[in-house]
């Protein structure tokens, strides 16, 4: 699929999904309301708040990342200006991710000849992604927004890039559908691209890297003695000081510990759930490359990291089913969890990428394309 074809149903994207956040964000201010309370009990209603506070304009109700009841931007015009300032930044990156990367997306994975599930998928997984490079680049400015910025940096840093929340994930979910049915309409006349046929071996021995690598931060790094050593190692000084909490966001895709800190068969159960984020991953990396119409750096990081993101929405959706907090909290918060761990996906989603790009390559995946197929 050409860019001339591509950019259509990307723009029809990007400006669905950042009118849906914006949308989400303009009704945090029902939640205020003094009947909101007879709809959902209490803590439903905190829970809400929370999800939609990151892209709510209004910084007289916005909570910051830890969830206090002020935000320290209503009392002053210059905090009220800054925290505007943020907004826009977040609302405009949001946009211009989204678009980069369904535009790499629908270029490299078209919604044709069986692919359009893929696409789907893709475009899906990327929406949490977008929203956490955004809320990342608007952070700045958010924090400064707020009295006594100054102190702990890096820990609000870190609140501030957790807090995107579940409601991109819904929001990417609609996003994703509309955008694939308008791109299937601007692909009708296209000379449609043939799959691939990749050879077993490679495809497998570069699937099975991939997922080491993702493995070594699921298993090894979120393992607990290893998640208190990076949180408490790095001191730093200053204001880079106390940058565990940022690192962890980073560089961990889950939290595990040993079984003599739970019932064996609950345990087990968690486990399996991480099992269903390595096995997602690995197929996903086995099928990526006779997806794409052709394999590049780009194509595959941006695919990894997607397949990446979609083993963690498998893996935080067998949570549900395992957690009964629905009982306590309410049913608002279990899904609570869906759309978290999303750095962590994209650190080592483009470094799995990376790693299974160049196992193609070194176990002679050459990519041979037909000659009546001219890349545009």
């Amino acid at each position: 699929m050409t860019y001339r074809r591509a950019v259509i149903p990307a723009l029809v994207g990007g400006l669905l999904f950042t009118l849906l956040l914006w949308w989400a964000g303009a009704s945090a201010e029902a939640l205020q309301l003094r009947g909101s309370t007879s709809v959902f009990d209490v803590d439903s209603v905190n829970e809400l708040r929370r999800w939609l506070m990151p892209w709510s304009y209004d910084s007289s109700v916005a909570l910051p990342s830890d969830g206090s009841a002020d935000a320290g931007t209503g009392g002053d015009t210059r905090y009220a200006s800054l925290y505007s300032t943020a907004m826009q930044i977040r609302f405009v990156a949001v946009f211009a991710f989204f678009l980069a990367g369904t535009l790499l997306l629908l270029r490299r994975i078209p919604p044709t000849r069986g692919r359009t599930p893929a696409t789907l998928l893709a475009l899906w997984a990327w929406a949490p992604v977008s929203a956490t490079l955004a809320v990342t680049v608007s952070a700045p400015w958010l924090i400064a927004s707020r009295p006594h910025s100054s102190y702990r940096v890096l820990t609000q840093l870190a609140g501030v890039i957790a807090s995107s929340g579940p409601v991109p994930v819904f929001a990417g979910l609609l996003t994703a559908l509309l955008t694939v049915l308008v791109a299937r309409v601007c692909a009708k006349g296209a000379e449609p691209l043939p799959r691939r046929d990749v050879p077993a071996r490679p495809a497998r021995l570069a699937a099975s890297v991939g997922t080491a690598v993702v493995a070594l931060s699921l298993v090894v790094l979120s393992y607990q003695s290893a998640a208190a050593w990076i949180q408490t190692t790095f001191s730093g000084a200053g204001l880079l000081s106390e940058p565990g909490d940022l690192l962890r966001q980073w560089l961990l895709l889950g939290a595990w510990a040993g079984p003599s800190t739970a019932p064996l068969g609950h345990w087990l159960l968690y486990r399996a759930a991480d099992g269903l984020l390595l096995g997602v991953v690995w197929w996903s990396l086995r099928l990526l490359p006779g997806l794409l119409t052709r394999t590049t750096v780009p194509a595959m990081a941006v695919g990894t990291v997607c397949a990446t993101v979609l083993g963690l929405f498998a893996s935080q959706v067998l949570h549900m089913a395992i957690d009964d907090t629905a009982a306590v909290w309410g049913p608002v918060h279990v899904f609570s969890a869906l759309g978290s761990g999303v750095p962590a996906a994209l650190t080592f989603g483009v470094t799995a990428g990376l790693a299974a790009f160049v196992t193609l390559r070194l176990a002679g995946d050459r990519e041979p394309m037909p000659s009546s197929v001219v890349p545009a």
